[in-house]
C-alpha cells in the first residue's frame, strides 16, 4: 500500500471523544496531529452520528468547522456502503453481537481492507483487530 493511501477507518467513538473533549480526547488529538488526514476514512454513518452528537450538545458551529476542516480539501475519505455490503449488516450483527452502527463500521472496514481504529471494545468480539489511537501513533513515530 502506498504511503498516501487510506489505511485507517476511524470509528465514531474516536471522533466524538475528540470533538466533545471527553476523557480520552488527547489520545485522539495526538493521532490526528501525527498522521496525515489522507490516511483516514470515516463512514457516512459516522458523519451523520457526529452531526447528531454535536448538534444535540448545542455545538452546531463545531460541526460546520469539522466539515470545513476535513472535507473542503477532500483529504478525509468518506465511505458509504453499497447495496451488497448493506446485506452483510444483519449477518455481522448476529455473528459478532454488534449493534447496527458497529456492524456498519465492521463491514466498511472489512470490505475495504482498512484497519479499524476505535475505543469501542465491542469490536474485540469480531475477527478483525481493533486499534486504538496510541497504536496508530506507534507506527508513525
Amino acid at each position: 500500500m502506498e504511503a498516501t493511501s487510506t489505511r485507517f477507518l476511524i470509528d465514531t467513538s474516536i471522533w466524538l471523544e475528540f470533538l466533545l473533549d471527553q476523557e480520552r480526547a488527547e489520545e485522539a488529538e495526538a493521532m490526528f496531529k501525527a498522521v496525515p488526514l489522507a490516511r483516514f476514512a470515516l463512514t457516512e454513518f459516522s458523519l451523520y452520528s457526529i452531526g447528531l452528537g454535536l448538534t444535540r450538545q448545542g455545538q452546531g458551529e463545531d460541526f460546520l468547522v469539522f466539515l470545513r476542516r476535513n472535507f473542503l480539501d477532500r483529504s478525509l475519505r468518506r465511505i458509504r456502503l453499497r447495496g451488497g455490503e448493506l446485506l452483510r449488516l444483519p449477518e455481522a450483527m448476529d455473528e459478532f453481537r454488534l449493534d447496527f452502527d458497529d456492524a456498519y463500521q465492521y463491514v466498511a472496514a472489512t470490505s475495504r481492507e482498512l484497519d479499524l481504529v476505535s475505543f469501542d471494545t465491542d469490536f474485540d468480539r469480531t475477527d478483525i483487530e481493533r486499534l486504538e489511537p496510541t497504536e496508530v501513533l506507534d507506527e508513525f513515530e
